[in-house]
């Protein structure tokens, strides 16, 4: 029994580094958004960190339709804009004002930053830097379909918090590869990146 204490406080105590490490960046936006310096589940920067289907809150080995957690003979409606509840899985695994990025959040970061493609830790990805200096990181972390690995060093695909209008199947992402980024969406079942946002 004490050696079970002792691996489920070493358990927590890693959670607790995880999440106490992960930085709220100000990149001068006019919103107030704060950006997280990290994914979910990544342990520096540049690392890639989990991979989630909208509206799950833990990883798996296999991201497809019939693996979905909201898909019975048709998809659940869990709400058109997730941020913040429980469904929203930067919320669940950091907590405070963590939460994943609407739409206005993530054009305000295409729209209003320096997107610069680099090498950082050996990880492809954007170099973001916002209107006040200060940047952050997106690497090229791929994305998961099915229990295939895609796109892992060339392209990112980072999950928003609502759908596209007028469709439930379907939820916005940030996409980009080497030759351009921009709002796009992608079936919920997929397994994407997580960069959570927080407000001043």
């Amino acid at each position: 029994m004490k050696h079970l204490k002792f691996i489920a406080i070493a358990v927590l105590a890693i959670i607790s580094a995880n999440v106490s490490a992960q930085k709220a960046v100000d990149l001068g936006l006019p919103s107030g958004t704060l950006w997280a310096d990290r994914n979910v589940g990544a342990n520096s920067p540049e690392d890639y960190g989990d991979y989630y289907a909208w509206g799950e809150t833990s990883t798996k080995r296999d991201y497809s339709l019939y693996t979905y957690q909201y898909y019975h003979n048709g998809y659940t409606n869990i709400g058109s804009n997730i941020a913040g509840s429980r469904y929203d899985v930067a919320r669940q695994a950091w907590g405070g004002g963590w939460k994943l990025p609407t739409k206005a959040q993530w054009e305000e970061l295409e729209n209003r930053c320096t997107w610069t493609w680099t090498t950082e830790g050996g990880h492809s990805g954007y170099k973001v830097t916002g209107p006040n200096g200060n940047s952050i990181f997106l690497p090229a972390a791929g994305f998961r379909n099915g229990t295939l690995s895609l796109g892992v060093g060339s392209d990112g695909i980072y999950w928003g918090a609502t759908l596209i209008e007028g469709y439930i199947d379907s939820a916005r992402t940030l996409s980009f590869g080497s030759g351009g980024y921009g709002m796009d969406y992608d079936y919920r079942s997929c397994g994407h990146t997580v960069r959570p946002v927080t407000e001043k």
